[in-house]
């Protein structure tokens, strides 16, 4: 017999609470949205009808040698334990290739177990158990290394296009991923609607393929910027947050979500950050200043 949504969301929610009993310390579990085991209690009485939003958190796993952290990031479809979790670890102490071999051993662990049990506590073990041999191999620097030795990194911005953004579902995934990231830049809703966003060369490129999955259609990179740097780029940051970039919208269409941006407003935006030059680049045409 078929299982229910609602069954999968109780298991979720048994195994978020072995979680906090192993992990009770303040910080050690961080829930990207607060109120979402609310919500999924909510939809279990029968209080809300409509699906709750996925459970997604953060678990910092000690590693005991060396003496580091992993973040292990947890998102799960509403219909795990049936359905796979997706599954991410990092720390700041792992060179990109290492963790990129750390993900994927850790990937192909809980593919190798059975659909329908519950498998955070497992990975977290696996976590625990594994993850030594990989910060031996890295190139990052250790906290006992000396500090003249600066890392060099790629510093990227990428320039991103949409037809329009206007749900706030979908807007909620982008600030969240770009806050995940540690990434700065913009989000300009409406239509048409624009994306930047800046900061490690990895992070934009995992922020670019999540925004995009599973079925974003209208939409494109117009443009990337990579430059390679010491330090972590931050000097090289056109934005120092992530901004909800909005502008007053031309004409009244009398539809709710039709609404065009203030194209010159955006381009007076764009050179305060000394980046007038990409108006033509996203639109084809050079930009000319808002008669406002």
């Amino acid at each position: 017999m078929a299982v229910t949504i609602k069954e999968c969301l109780e298991l979720q929610l048994l195994e978020m609470e072995m979680l906090f009993s192993m992990f009770p310390n303040k910080g050690e579990i961080s829930l990207q949205d607060k109120n979402a085991l609310t919500y999924v209690q909510m939809y279990l009485k029968n209080i809300k009808e409509g699906l709750p939003p996925r459970i997604e958190y953060s678990i910092s796993v000690d590693i005991d040698e060396p003496k580091v952290k992993v973040d292990l990031h947890v998102s799960l479809p509403h219909r795990y334990p049936h359905s796979a979790p997706q599954l991410s670890a990092r720390s700041n102490a792992l060179d990109r290739q290492n963790q990129l071999q750390l993900n994927k051993h850790l990937t192909s662990h809980i593919s190798s177990l059975d659909l329908g049990e519950l498998c955070v506590c497992a990975a977290v073990q696996w976590v625990r158990d594994n993850s030594a041999s990989y910060f031996q191999n890295s190139n990052v620097s250790s906290e006992t290394a000396p500090k003249e030795k600066a890392v060099k990194i790629i510093f990227h911005r990428m320039w991103i296009y949409s037809h329009h953004i206007y749900r706030q579902e979908l807007k909620k995934k982008i600030f969240d991923c770009a806050k995940q990231l540690n990434l700065t830049g913009f989000c300009l809703t409406g239509k048409p609607g624009i994306i930047c966003v800046e900061g490690l060369k990895e992070n934009c490129e995992e922020f670019w393929h999540v925004i995009r999955y599973p079925n974003w259609k209208h939409i494109s990179c117009k443009h990337v910027e990579s430059m390679e740097t010491e330090g972590n780029g931050d000097k090289l940051n056109l934005f120092h947050t992530f901004e909800d970039l909005q502008f007053q919208a031309h004409g009244d269409y009398g539809l709710r979500n039709d609404y065009h941006m203030d194209l010159g407003q955006f381009l007076e935006f764009l050179k305060q950050h000394q980046s007038g030059h990409i108006f033509q680049l996203l639109f084809g045409v050079e930009g000319k200043h808002s008669d406002n």
